[in-house]
């Protein structure tokens, strides 16, 4: 019997308390496939586990999960150099997901980069760089400085293909004279002396590629390329030698065509993907290479990169602003378009923000650092958008699965070809050659480049419109959404109420009004603001508040001169038992008029209601706009809000809303959500506050307003920049523009091979023609990728 190859992993735990936890987690992993043995060691917080070499860190990662604890990863980018086809990105997976404590490896051929998740430290940067070394290609960390950016590594030099055109081309022009009744034939010795170098010395590359390729145990686009040629080559060089003197056909000129065709358009190829990531180049230029910071009376400049938080910084007429932050002194316009997309300058004044990155209009003013490095607002966005152009999209997967078997199929497919034409005794020269161009042919290059390039353009430029998408699976989920659901106030509404009525119960519309503002001192609740800014309009002082407590989806307690209170909503009174019934007619005629009503009461031994307070908030002009779009693009839309129902019915007329539940708490709208997704449909929810972030969570894809909270943001898989809710119809029709592409794309690499590889296969099929083909195919997909950048947004009126 033989020995059973066994590995060793350590996985970090997090959430053991003692040892019972210990021992769940110990009988979760001995469940798991392939564990042979598991010991967990509550003091260090590690589990040891013993298994087949099949063993899967990930598996194990999702056992721990399900048992209710938690394994912390790691995660790593590197650049990965000497990748040409979907093949290669596949076996450079391969290598990275078989390195010890690795979750999950992906691979982006059109960036060159491999996004890998480790558990805890367990796999270093150097021992992955090792994995890939070892399966043949480079690999360094994707931050290291002098990084090779994607696309420029393994760029033919121009050179290159300019000699081997000049020794291609006297060998076609035999063929080109013979289209013109001229009969020429190169000696033999001097077409050999032609494709030798372009043979052995452009081409040499495949040789090292197809070498590395065959020693890992699998195929490339290099190995097709390397045996279809040699193929030609040493059938002609076999023809001369033992044809001394005889006229005869040799395909010298098939080979060296295919190696110029193939260079040329992996130099072509290569060209066009650098532009599909123009957009994260261009927003990597607005950072601005120093800044003036106040140094007690005087001003000194100092690298941005220098830059700490609360540092006052100055910015003058036509400057990039080097930071974000608030302004402290002057006023201005600022240019964000390449920020949010807004077409025009902004109005800035004390108290407000800037981002780092935007231009300084007119005037010179001074800000407060906020944020600096890795926290600012446009290292975010650059984050974001190369999260997104590095990850795969779900319809990846049933490419990688064609291209693991896509080589090997090839190869076999012209052996039989080869073997086929001999025993129709076509003699072996047309044999070779009918077998060299299918394997000519059939790369998988497009195949690899159909999805990932069109993401990058497509992700780039909504990024350039203020549009982010987090990620591949976002963007493809995001054409065919059906229903989308809003929050009202802040997404679709200004988020900004004002107080437009007060009644009390007493007639003492001063003392509800101070009894309001004090309740609400603590609170940065839009309403809270509205309250403090009407009693500050009446020149009201508040009494100092005591144990404030906010209730979410119902309002706020609190205690003023010793007197318990509460400010909220109708199902707050309900809840302690106080009747409205006083002034329900007045809050009815507000809610009517689209006003949102809260009620204040006092507590204790005797309750009582102490008064109505009634806020308005206007509607976004861009929302009905928004949601006329969405209907014509034959979207159900879905409003929730935690309003009264009067209000939100009210809102949901004006805006033509499909369907309007109001009274939601901040908890429900998930299950809103997940109703709707019951029934089938693909739901997208759209919201900027902390309370939207369940609901942003449940649905199919969550979309943040940019204006709003960061954990909205976080939550969500699509951010708009502006608070304008028409973005999201743009990021649905840049989406589906994406995804046309995608399918376009795939469709053409495929078709290449569906219709070429039998057309090679029966003899139809020039090699030369069929390099010509292979090399078309790649530049065509990158190319029908790259029609993306011309996206626009809908103008306003649309």
């Amino acid at each position: 019997m033989s020995a059973v190859s066994l590995k060793e992993l350590d996985l970090p735990i997090v959430g053991m308390t003692c040892a019972s936890c210990a021992g769940r987690v110990e009988k979760a992993l001995g469940a798991a496939p392939g564990v042979r043995s598991v010991s967990v060691n509550l003091a260090n917080e590690t589990a040891r586990v013993t298994g087949d070499a099949g063993m899967s860190a990930a598996t194990l990662a999702g056992a721990v999960r399900k048992a209710g604890y938690d394994v912390p990863t790691h995660e790593y980018t590197l650049a990965i150099g000497g990748m040409t086809c979907a093949s290669c990105a596949g076996r450079v997976e391969k290598a990275l997901s078989a390195v010890p404590g690795v979750l999950s490896a992906t691979v982006n051929l059109a960036t060159e980069r491999a996004s890998v998740t480790v558990a805890g430290d367990e796999a270093d940067v150097a021992r992955l760089a090792a994995a890939v070394v070892k399966a043949g290609y480079e690999a360094t960390p994707a931050d290291a400085p002098g990084a090779p950016a994607a696309a420029s590594r393994q760029l033919p030099e121009p050179w290159q293909i300019a000699i081997s055109a000049a020794f291609t081309i006297p060998l076609l022009a035999p063929m080109v004279a013979n289209l013109f009744g001229v009969h020429l034939m190169l000696p033999a010795w001097l077409q050999w002396a032609l494709a030798t170098p372009v043979q052995f010395w452009i081409g040499a590359r495949f040789y090292r590629a197809a070498w590395k390729a065959l020693l890992a145990r699998t195929g490339n686009m290099d190995l097709l390329v390397a045996l279809g040629t040699s193929a030609a080559y040493g059938l002609s060089l076999y023809l001369w030698l033992t044809q001394p003197g005889g006229m005869m056909n040799l395909y010298f000129e098939a080979a060296a065509v295919v190696i110029t065709l193939v260079r040329l358009g992996k130099w072509l190829e290569a060209r066009a993907k650098r532009q599909t990531t123009e957009a994260i180049r261009a927003l990597q230029a607005l950072r601005p290479d120093t800044a003036r910071v106040r140094s007690g009376a005087d001003w000194r400049e100092v690298p941005a990169a220098a830059l700490r938080v609360g540092d006052e910084v100055q910015v003058r007429p036509g400057e990039r602003i080097p930071m974000d932050g608030v302004i402290l002194e002057g006023g201005t316009h600022v240019d964000e378009s390449m920020l949010t997309g807004e077409s025009l300058p902004v109005s800035k004044g004390p108290g407000e923000k800037v981002i780092g990155g935007a231009v300084n209009g007119e005037g010179v003013f001074v800000a407060r650092t906020s944020a600096v490095g890795t926290e600012s607002t446009l290292a975010r966005i650059i984050r974001a958008v190369e999260d997104a152009q590095a990850a795969k999209a779900p319809i990846q997967r049933m490419v990688d699965q064609v291209s693991a078997v896509f080589v090997p199929a090839i190869v076999a497919i012209a052996a039989v070809t080869c073997i086929g034409w001999w025993l129709a005794g076509a003699g072996w020269s047309t044999a070779i050659l009918n077998a060299v161009a299918v394997l000519v042919i059939a790369c998988p290059c497009a195949l690899g480049l159909a999805t990932p390039t069109a993401i990058m353009a497509g992700t780039g430029v909504a990024a350039r419109h203020g549009i982010l998408i987090k990620d591949a699976e976002a963007l493809e989920l995001l054409h065919g959404v059906q229903v989308v659901a809003f929050d009202k106030t802040g997404t679709l509404t200004v988020g900004h109420p004002r107080l437009v009525a007060h009644v009390a119960a007493d007639g003492d519309n001063k003392r509800l009004l101070a009894l309001a503002a004090a309740v609400q001192q603590g609170s940065e609740h839009p309403l809270a603001r509205a309250m403090r800014d009407a009693a500050q309009a009446e020149n009201i002082t508040p009494a100092a508040a005591q144990d404030m407590k906010a209730v979410p989806g119902y309002g706020v307690t609190a205690q003023v001169d010793g007197q318990p209170l509460a400010l909220g909503n109708e199902r707050m009174m309900a809840q302690h038992g106080i009747s409205v019934d006083a002034l329900r007619a007045q809050a009815r005629e507000q809610e009517q008029g689209g006003a949102t009503v809260s009620w204040l009461a006092q507590l204790g031994e005797s309750p009582a209601l102490i008064g109505m307070l009634a806020f308005g908030d206007a509607v976004k002009p861009e929302s009905r706009q928004a949601v006329d779009r969405l209907h014509a693009l034959g979207v159900r839309t879905v409003m929730l809000t935690g309003d009264n129902q009067g209000a939100a019915d009210h809102i949901g007329r004006e805006l033509g809303i499909d369907e309007v539940h109001a009274q939601v708490l901040p908890q429900a709208k998930g299950t809103v959500i997940a109703e709707l997704r019951k029934a089938g449909k693909r739901v997208a929810m759209v919201g900027d506050g902390i309370n939207d972030a369940p609901a942003l969570a449940a649905a199919d894809i969550g979309v943040a307003m940019g204006s709003g909270t960061d954990v909205a943001m976080q939550t969500a898989g699509v951010t708009l920049m502006r608070g304008d809710p028409r973005l999201l119809v743009d990021a649905i029709d840049i989406s589906r523009r994406t995804y046309s592409k995608i399918r376009q794309n795939l469709f053409w690499a495929f078709i290449f091979n569906i219709v070429g590889v039998p057309l090679a296969a029966f003899g139809l099929l020039n090699p030369m023609i069929a390099g010509a083909a292979m090399a078309f195919s790649s530049v065509t997909v990158v190319s029908n990728a790259l029609l993306l950048k011309r996206w626009r947004p809908a103008p306003p009126s649309a």
